[in-house]
């Protein structure tokens, strides 16, 4: 995105204005849909924005620093903004605006992954963290009656862990351990690229116990498995940050299910290299049947047709990183230069709408 590769729209105040376009508007998302990304202002600060379904911003959250990642509870009642790596803070906020946002931080020698899902109850939340100290990862589990107080932590079995998804049986967190190891003390630096294990994690969300884990083949260890969805089958895709020289640079799409090892069919029509070695983001359609992965540093958006694997389309769009169901068949996306826009596989029609001096982080969260 634009505020991490590496120019940042700064500036003057924040104008938080929605213009239009030239390209035609197709009307946006379902209507009723509102989404929520984290993002950065002009004037340099950072927020959390509520949009709706047009893309109109209906509400803004300040931030302390640079969000990432945001967690919806299941009631769509309240959502969780997480701190970039290796940020340590977490804003938690009332989706409808009726009470002020509450901050919670990692315990020492932990900091936050930017990702975290909800237990199906919305008891707990589940967030990703570093252990740095040990190299290790773990999930803290926070409760959320109590104000997000931290009673415990899961081990992920892996190194950098980054999303976590609820799998639909309620009880199995799934887990990409991205296998790059870093310490606070170190800045962002990847300090172990010779030596990575990326692995996908199912992991007992009520014992932390390991009910399957896989790995990628070891001429993949330096693909970074950092984000994923699922799709109407419950297939869990994943999509990877390549960390070795550009010419070995391989596909980076594949899925994987609990009793299912990883595949990574490559298409004819697109290469790892054309997406420039980097996913960052997946998204399915609201009827799983579409799953998307957005390659911002390439500006393009992929559509797979979840049960063939097979690409059924894609959206240019500069820096597009964020993604998220809008329908049954449309992707929402936002951009690191204010851009939100839907389209769907195969439209030529799109509805985008620019807000001026907002620059987009990495994620767009559909909230139910």
């Amino acid at each position: 995105m634009v505020i991490d590769r590496r120019t940042v729209l700064v500036g003057g105040a924040a104008l938080l204005a929605c213009a239009p376009l030239s390209r035609p508007a197709a009307g946006g998302a379902s209507p009723g849909a509102r989404f929520v990304a984290a993002a950065r202002t002009r004037d340099g600060s950072y927020q959390v924005v509520l949009l709706n379904a047009h893309g109109a911003v209906e509400r803004a959250i300040p931030l302390d620093g640079r969000g990432h990642d945001i967690a919806v509870a299941p009631d769509a009642k309240i959502a969780v903004a997480f701190a970039r790596r290796p940020g340590d803070f977490a804003v938690a906020f009332d989706l409808a605006g009726r009470r002020p946002p509450r901050i919670f931080t990692a315990p020492g020698g932990r900091h936050f992954y930017g990702h975290g899902v909800f237990s199906p109850d919305g008891r707990l939340l589940f967030a990703t963290e570093n252990a740095f100290e040990e190299a290790r990862g773990v999930l803290g589990v926070y409760d959320v009656a109590a104000g997000f107080r931290r009673i415990g932590e899961l081990p992920t079995s892996g190194i950098g862990p980054h999303e976590v998804l609820m799998m639909p049986d309620g009880k199995t967190l799934c887990v990409a351990n991205g296998g790059i190891e870093t310490h606070p003390d170190a800045a962002r630096a990847k300090l172990n690229l010779d030596t990575m294990t990326p692995s996908i994690a199912f992991i007992d969300a009520a014992t932390g116990d390991l009910k399957a884990q896989h790995a990628l083949a070891k001429d993949l260890h330096q693909l970074s498995l950092r984000h994923m969805c699922r799709d109407q089958q419950g297939n869990v895709w994943f999509g990877g940050q390549w960390e070795g020289g550009t010419d070995a640079t391989p596909w980076l799409v594949g899925r994987v299910g609990i009793d299912t090892p990883i595949a990574m069919p490559e298409p004819r029509e697109i290469t790892g290299r054309d997406l420039k070695g980097y996913i960052g983001s997946m998204a399915s359609s609201s009827d799983g049947r579409i799953v998307a992965a957005s390659a911002p540093r390439a500006g393009r958006i992929v559509y797979f047709d979840a049960a063939t694997a097979r690409v059924i389309g894609e959206t240019r769009l500069a820096d597009a990183c964020g993604i998220a169901p809008a329908g049954d068949t449309g992707i929402a996306c936002t951009t690191g230069e204010g851009i939100f826009e839907v389209s769907s596989p195969g439209d030529a029609d799109a509805h985008t709408q620019r807000i001026e001096g907002l620059s987009f982080d990495n994620h767009l969260r559909r909230i139910a």
